[in-house]
């Protein structure tokens, strides 16, 4: 008898290990290219319920699984790149994934283990008021550590979802806390049979919606500007083989030569052109005088060279040509990319590694990082706000170098690397964020897709469809104005909102049991 107890017992948490993988999968629906917005709010619900319910032991194996189930469908598509262009064998490619994921686990483990010794040691409610905030911190040591990797914050689900609108108020960071608090609420419903819970919840959505009707800006359309974003859709085994350079840059300038003179800004990808700046010094000087002729800009994306302390050194940049000066090396009218993308573009303690990532066939970085506040790129009478690839999703970093006489947001990728994957759709979905935190079109230029325009309140104005060698043309109207979030960010109008959150919870919760009692 007490053998079959035991086996029931393991059986059942078996089961409910397996059914917490399953809903933390379940959760990636939430985000693009599925874009099913409960999902979010169901799997947060599923993991809440289960950890409220579990000693801290049972709730760190929870959340592990749950971690997995999430992280790993989530973000499996990062093993494409390593696969096709680490030049490891598949072993080493599975372990790496795999250690990046259990990485990532840690972050729910923490969470877990924090919500329950703060239920086990106050009450329930106790657990109720921190949940949002602790998801939130957790999120932010996440979004910082080794360089940070936010990717995957339930908060961009809400894209075209009810609660989008608190994005131009509070940013991704507060749609991400309403999602846990009503979450928590349904979860700690369902445990105290509480119905009333579920339908404050209701409540709250209900409350949140119609901002997603209110319009922090004001169009321009004396202002509109004929754009064009050329996707070359370049093999990414063959974009830097010299020998492909010169058919390179012909499908560009085959796209780009019909329309001089028809469209005022043309935008080309990140490292459009396969080379460094001094290297194609004569082609861009000649380019440049026909693009002036013409009276039409180019934005490319380029490897950026500068001479400094007797070494070169390369960024990943953006330059502007075509404009009333004549372009000359080097151009001030330029962007250099900033946050470098942790062993990809850069390696920590590098000269330490350099030795085993030899032995690895892994390319060693050599990039350098650009200043962290940079000035705008300046297009005919168009000043955009340019980040490039990885750093769209770096909310605050656009956001302190956002000015209030910004027309557009320009982020320039090169999506290759990621094949026919959810990857490239997740990397849009949080781009289009930034256009609606900030109220400001987005110029999205990449090399295979999704290259498209964004409207100021993160709608999707017009798109190219992948892996198609084409160019996307229309007209789009400048914004003004201050969003609050543009305005204040989140720092410490956020940081207050969550203090006063804190402090009603904790100092009337009785008032507030005695009131959802009442209501029952």
């Amino acid at each position: 008898m007490i053998f079959v107890v035991t086996a029931y017992y393991k059986y059942r948490q078996f089961l409910w290990l397996f059914i917490v993988l399953l809903f933390g999968a379940f959760g990636i629906l939430g985000f693009s290219p599925y874009n099913f917005w409960p999902a979010s709010i169901i799997s947060l619900t599923v993991l809440l319920k289960i950890v409220l319910d579990s000693t801290w032991k049972q709730g760190i194996w929870y959340a592990f699984f749950w971690g997995i189930g999430f992280f790993g469908s989530g973000l499996q598509w990062i093993y494409i790149s390593i696969d096709q262009f680490g030049n490891m064998c598949s072993c080493v490619n599975i372990a790496l994934i795999v250690c990046f994921v259990l990485y990532l686990t840690l972050f729910p483990i923490l969470f877990s283990v924090l919500l329950t010794a703060i239920r086990l040691n106050t009450t329930i409610w106790h657990a109720v008021g921190v949940a949002p905030v602790l998801w939130l911190s957790i999120e932010y040591i996440r979004g910082h550590v080794f360089t940070g990797f936010p990717w995957l914050q339930f908060g961009y689900s809400q894209i075209d979802g009810p609660f989008k609108g608190i994005a131009p108020i509070f940013g991704v960071e507060g749609i991400t806390f309403i999602l846990v608090l009503i979450s928590v609420l349904i979860a700690v419903s369902i445990k105290r049979a509480q119905l009333s819970l579920t339908v404050i919840s209701l409540g709250i959505l209900l409350f949140i919606w119609p901002l997603a009707w209110i319009q922090w800006y004001h169009i321009q359309p004396q202002r509109a500007v004929n754009v064009s974003l050329v996707q070359g859709n370049i093999d990414q085994h063959v974009k830097w083989d010299a020998n492909y350079l010169e058919k390179i840059m012909q499908i560009y300038l085959n796209h780009t030569l019909p329309l001089l003179g028809k469209t005022k800004i043309i935008i080309w990808p990140e490292s459009a052109i396969p080379g460094n700046e001094i290297d194609h010094d004569q082609v861009l000087t000649l380019l440049d005088h026909q693009l002036r002729q013409d009276q039409t800009n180019l934005i490319t994306g380029i490897i950026g060279i500068r001479y400094d302390k007797n070494n070169y050194n390369y960024y990943n940049s953006i330059i502007v040509i075509g404009n009333s000066k004549p372009y000359k090396y080097p151009s001030h009218n330029r962007y250099d990319k900033h946050h470098l993308v942790l062993c990809s573009e850069r390696v920590p303690f590098q000269r330490f590694f350099s030795s085993l990532l030899r032995l690895f066939n892994i390319p060693v970085p050599f990039m350098q990082k650009g200043y962290y506040f940079q000035p705008q790129l300046t297009v005919s009478f168009i000043k955009m706000t340019a980040v490039i690839c990885y750093e769209i999703i770096l909310s605050k970093q656009i956001r302190d170098n956002f000015k209030p006489d910004t027309d557009f947001l320009l982020t320039v990728a090169n999506n290759a690397w990621f094949g026919n994957s959810i990857g490239p759709w997740q990397h849009f979905q949080m781009a289009r964020m930034r256009a609606l935190e900030l109220g400001r079109p987005l110029l999205c230029s990449t090399n295979n897709g999704v290259t498209a325009i964004v409207n100021a309140d993160g709608s999707i104005q017009a798109k190219l469809p992948q892996f198609t060698s084409t160019v996307l043309s229309d007209t789009v109207v400048p914004t003004t104005g201050l969003t609050p979030y543009a305005r204040f960010g989140t720092s410490w109008f956020f940081l207050g909102i969550i203090t006063i959150y804190i402090i009603l919870i904790f100092k009337c919760r009785n008032y507030i049991i005695d009131l959802i009692k009442n209501f029952y």
